[in-house]
């Protein structure tokens, strides 16, 4: 271990004087010794290691703050949910609190890239204190493979997480003792009081949602692949809807499953690894995903394990429901190997409509696209979220709300320029119900939900024709091949007709109702041409 011991003055120029020692660039291998000694996890059978997060098993929404400062005051949406603010004196408070909280303290450091592409990738530090939290930043970021250009690395922005460390309410004008504080200012990124690693992933893309846009780049919460002809394809989607399925397709290479950059040559990853939710994860329907489960390097998160015989049991939802994988892509069989693709040909908006009145798929015209994109609409049900008991209509702005730094209408423009650019079709796809609302509708099954996926991705869904949904105004398509045409119509599905109409336009309001909270400004007229006639 000595010769990633790094000299304790490496870190004096954050205020970290008095470390017990650093841990420099420690690849998986070491990594998996020091959390095994250290006693952060256990190795389960195939070679991957299962940690606990404790209290937290997923985002602490409430808890992230963004600073007030005058470098990015301008730019930040402070009327979102996503910015909650802070002030430059309480960070500069934490801060400070948490650098003389690394005194005595053993810290692990990993330099990464985020980004694919080289032009406009983030170098990124994360400073921690536990070894699995390395591991975990090295399977979600892009690795250098040749250590002599980290010699001299100067991060462009630094992630310091320590989840021992518990804020003071009172002294830190904190919510609880949890805290994730970003200062654009400082170049910081401050994490305490949680365990969950998900909070060091979705910091790093907030970041990136706010540098890439100010250069013209599109950042985009989805999924992409390319298929044989070269054809990229990007999948939006929250949890739930089959993004991270539907593009892992045996006949297309993945570009990634979550993050990406759009930009004049492209599309781009922003990571460097997959971190898959895995509850109830079928070895049948989703061979690979399964696979990376009983694989070296993975790293499980509150995945119930056999202490004797080292097997998991992916269906207990004894710890969370948001049980997750973090694995890096090269353990994916088909994968880009750079992590990039062309200009795109098809966006895929995906969602989950348990209110039974979207068709399986839509194509939606420019200004539906943006109008589609800002609503960022699926539906919870129950089993998917505590206290959800009946089917919720969900928004999330640019199916990302919660790490979109901007207005909505900003990066709805570039998505706008990007498309008109490039020729690039929508497509709405539910994955949803059919047949009547929640209780009496079945889902559509994923065979047909991968034949329309085909359809659009091989043109074949624009040869049939479409007709206009009467409230929402996008094409439905007459016919497409494989698929049950009864099923396109989702009208037909319901025995009362006046019951589904009733439905659909109260969906519609919904949609009305989100937008509302939404701002005018230069882009709202041209975004609201798609909206739906209630």
């Amino acid at each position: 271990m000595s010769s990633y011991n790094a000299s304790t003055d490496y870190l004096k120029s954050y205020g970290i004087n008095n470390p017990k020692a650093i841990y420099l660039n420690m690849p998986t291998e070491a990594l998996y010794e020091e959390a095994i000694k250290r006693g952060e996890g256990h190795v389960v059978k195939g070679g991957a290691m299962v940690f606990e997060t404790g209290a937290h098993t997923g985002r602490s929404a409430q808890d992230k703050y963004v600073v007030r400062e005058a470098t990015s005051e301008k730019d930040v949406n402070w009327d979102s949910s996503a910015a909650k603010e802070a002030n430059e004196a309480q960070f500069n408070t934490l801060y400070n609190d948490m650098m003389a909280f690394c005194d005595g303290k053993e810290l692990f450091v990993q330099e990464l890239y985020a980004g694919a592409d080289e032009s406009c990738r983030l170098k990124v530090r994360v400073i921690g204190e536990f070894a699995w939290h390395n591991m975990f930043a090295r399977n979600m970021f892009i690795c250098e493979k040749d250590l002599a250009k980290l010699q001299g690395f100067q991060a462009d922005f630094t992630v310091i997480y320590l989840p021992n460390f518990q804020a003071d309410t009172a002294k830190h004008g904190t919510r609880s003792s949890t805290v994730i504080m970003l200062n654009f200012a400082k170049k910081v990124v401050l994490i305490g009081g949680t365990q969950y690693a998900g909070e060091l992933k979705k910091s790093v893309f907030t970041v990136m949602n706010y540098y890439l846009p100010k250069q013209g780049i599109m950042s985009m919460h989805c999924s992409a692949n390319i298929g044989e002809k070269g054809d990229t394809a990007i999948f939006f989607g929250l949890s739930g809807t089959g993004k991270t399925t539907l593009s892992s397709d045996p006949k297309r290479v993945l570009i990634g499953d979550d993050e990406h950059g759009w930009n004049d040559k492209g599309v781009f990853n922003i990571e460097g690894g997959c971190y898959a939710k895995v509850i109830k994860l079928s070895k049948e329907m989703e061979p690979d995903i399964y696979r990376t489960t009983h694989s070296y390097g993975t790293i499980l998160e509150n995945v119930v394990y056999d202490t004797i015989t080292r097997e998991v049991d992916l269906d207990s939802d004894k710890l969370t429901e948001n049980t997750r994988s973090s694995y890096p892509l090269s353990q994916m069989p088909r994968i880009s190997p750079d992590n990039k693709g062309g200009q795109p040909k098809n966006i895929i908006f995906l969602t989950y409509d348990a209110f039974g009145v979207l068709p399986p798929v839509a194509k939606l015209n420019l200004n539906q696209a943006m109008y589609h994109f800002v609503s960022g609409y699926t539906a919870k049900v129950a089993g998917t979220e505590k206290g959800v008991k009946e089917p919720t209509a969900t928004f999330s702005t640019c199916f990302g709300e919660p790490f979109m730094v901007f207005h909505p209408f900003f990066y709805a423009k570039i998505l706008a320029e990007k498309m008109k650019a490039n020729g690039v079709n929508a497509y709405l796809v539910n994955t949803g119900l059919f047949g009547g609302k929640y209780g009496v509708g079945q889902r559509f099954s994923i065979k047909d939900t991968r034949a329309i996926v085909n359809a659009i991705l091989d043109g074949e869904v624009d040869k049939g024709g479409f007709h206009d949904c009467p409230v929402f105004g996008f094409g439905i398509p007459n016919a497409i091949p494989g698929v049950n045409p009864e099923i396109l119509d989702p009208s037909k599905g319901w025995k009362d007709q006046a019951e589904y109409n009733a439905a659909l336009k109260e969906l519609a309001s919904k949609f009305i109702e989100n937008f509302k909270k939404y701002p005018e400004n230069d882009m709202t007229s041209e975004v609201l041409k798609g909206a739906p006639k209630a």
